[in-house]
């Protein structure tokens, strides 16, 4: 597409601002004017002139209604996740080597359960598991080792009463997480690398995650570049949600991520961040996945990836600026005690105060 509509000049409150500010997907955020990129121009337009402006193009009345169209929350069980504030997914891998926790819960699905149970204590609202390093260079896991690592930490968090998504680009894995009790798909390749899984989805009707990289046939990290990152990361997102959607599922139960540090350079997570607000116009939730990317170790005298709390608190809050619905982060309480005092300063504002 040539045409992509950026949400910009956020406002502390749309009090006393009818007709010149707009609501951000349903949440906390008001804006009072889009950032128009066309034909690779770009130029601001005020709410208050949208009509005028742009109301003859259907592709901005489209970009416009999903904007401004509040999430409709997921209903997984007995639990419901809202899309109307920031949430906190806590990451729970067992494996031997993801980058930042590696080998600390393997072989100890009981521990691995605790930590988990241990996360939403701290506030995580879902907790992501997974089985599969997907850390640049990592191994291939067998789909039965997969399994096996996951599906007895899974039985155990359902027990609890935990909400649980499994990280995983295989079938035979997704189909026997959803068995043990998970709720949601999370796939670094968009449902790509796995010919089954988009039925498998389909037939399930759960709820899934989207996520880019530039060749997720072939893995996670391959690509040769980009020329406009952002608006070429939100096209290729647009065109799986309308091919995910054709074969059958819910596109209210369709999440997206944009992949920050798969495929990408520095310059280019930066652009997605800055830029992240755009992301709205594909309709669905966002997931952010930046704590302890290598992006804030480059950018921070090479700090290792458990020295990188604050690069990773800083990025949530840049997240939450732009209306991210889920963090994908290691830190659960430190990142939901963000998200409170984040919540709080805009409580204040929208009264007014």
């Amino acid at each position: 597409m040539t045409f992509h509509l950026r949400p910009t000049q956020f406002v502390d409150t749309p009090v006393g601002r009818d007709g010149a500010v707009a609501r951000l997907a349903g949440g906390m955020l008001w804006f009072a004017a889009y950032e128009v990129i066309e034909a690779g121009t770009r130029r601001t337009v005020p709410i208050a002139d949208f009509d005028q402006a742009l109301g003859g193009n259907q592709r901005a009345a489209t970009l416009h209604q999903r904007i401004t169209a509040p999430r409709a929350p997921l209903t997984l069980g007995e639990r419901t996740l809202r899309f109307d504030q920031p949430l906190a997914a806590g990451i729970l891998n067992v494996t031997p080597d993801s980058f930042s926790d590696g080998g600390g819960h393997q072989d100890d699905p009981a521990a691995a359960a605790a930590a988990g149970v241990d996360l939403a204590a701290a506030g995580a609202a879902l907790v992501d598991i997974g089985g599969e390093s997907t850390r640049p260079g990592a191994a291939t896991v067998w789909e039965g080792d997969e399994i096996k690592r996951v599906v007895p930490v899974i039985e155990r968090l359902r027990a609890a009463g935990t909400l649980i998504s499994i990280d995983t680009r295989k079938a035979s894995v997704m189909e026997a997480a959803l068995a043990a009790g998970a709720h949601i798909v999370n796939d670094v390749s968009a449902l790509l690398w796995d010919d089954r899984a988009l039925d498998l989805v389909a037939r399930a009707g759960c709820p899934v995650i989207l996520m880019h990289s530039p060749e997720p046939e072939k893995g996670p990290h391959g690509g040769h570049g980009y020329t406009h990152v952002l608006t070429e990361v939100f096209d290729w997102l647009d065109a799986r949600i309308d091919a995910v959607a054709a074969a059958g599922v819910d596109r209210a139960k369709i999440i997206v991520d944009p992949g920050i540090g798969f495929g990408k350079s520095l310059a280019d997570n930066l652009a997605l961040l800055n830029g992240l607000a755009l992301f709205h116009g594909l309709g669905c939730p966002i997931m952010l996945g930046a704590s302890r990317k290598r992006m804030i170790g480059a950018l921070s005298n090479e700090a290792p990836a458990d020295a990188r709390l604050g690069g990773s608190i800083a990025l949530a809050v840049k997240g939450m600026d732009a209306g991210v619905q889920l963090l994908r982060v290691h830190d659960v309480a430190e990142t939901v005690q963000a998200t409170r005092v984040w919540r709080g300063l805009r409580d204040q504002a929208l009264v007014g105060g």
